[in-house]
């Protein structure tokens, strides 16, 4: 795909998001590998809602500028250049990354035991197929960053203990459907949980 048909899908998923209210207004990060020559990706800038994104807005972040512009958080912030540089650099399946904290999958990742369990056919999908990141330091910085990266693996979805969800797929199509699905899905988990009867 073109710059322009990437950057016009990636706008609709922070526009949708936002739709679906599994966003925090200007935080958290979408973002998606620049396919021109000098590689690099394309990543909301600081302060833009999610709701009003449009792909005129977002930001590339060439390979070769990127201790660049982690000094300058009026642009970006840095923990998403870290964050979402080292992840599409070190995973080759991660073109597009999504990083949220939507209330079910956030729900889910505070728990002592953060796996879904297969408990319907829907949830189904997702089992043994979601990596969980028990250490998560608040901020991702460099060495953060690496830990997320390897813990990620060959998964599509990364769990960040007390913290959220972080899809990571070769399409963007495919990054926004299993973070749609996720949050769906433990919804009907959680759901399942808070009645305080035991689950079949």
């Amino acid at each position: 795909m073109k710059s322009s048909e990437l950057l016009n899908d990636l706008a609709a998923v922070f526009r949708w998001t936002a739709k679906l209210n599994m966003h925090e207004g200007i935080a958290n990060h979408l973002s998606v590998c620049s396919p021109e020559a000098g590689g690099g990706f394309y990543v909301n800038g600081t302060g833009m809602h999610f709701s009003k994104i449009k792909a005129s807005d977002l930001v590339l972040i060439e390979d070769k500028k990127f201790e660049e512009m982690k000094n300058k958080p009026e642009i970006v912030d840095p923990t998403a250049i870290n964050i979402h540089g080292t992840i599409h650099k070190k995973v080759p399946n991660a073109k597009c990354i999504l990083h949220v904290h939507s209330k079910y999958a956030l729900a889910l990742s505070c728990l002592k035991d953060p796996t879904l369990p297969p408990i319907d056919q829907n949830t189904m999908r997702f089992y043994n197929r979601v990596a969980v990141y028990k250490e998560f330091g608040g901020l991702g910085f460099e060495e953060e960053s690496e830990k997320m990266a390897n813990s990620i693996g060959n998964y599509n979805i990364l769990l960040l203990a007390n913290h959220g969800i972080l899809t990571a797929a070769p399409t963007i199509a495919q990054a926004f459907d299993d973070l749609y699905y996720f949050e769906k899905h433990v919804k009907t988990y959680i759901t399942a949980l808070s009645t305080g009867k035991e689950l079949i």
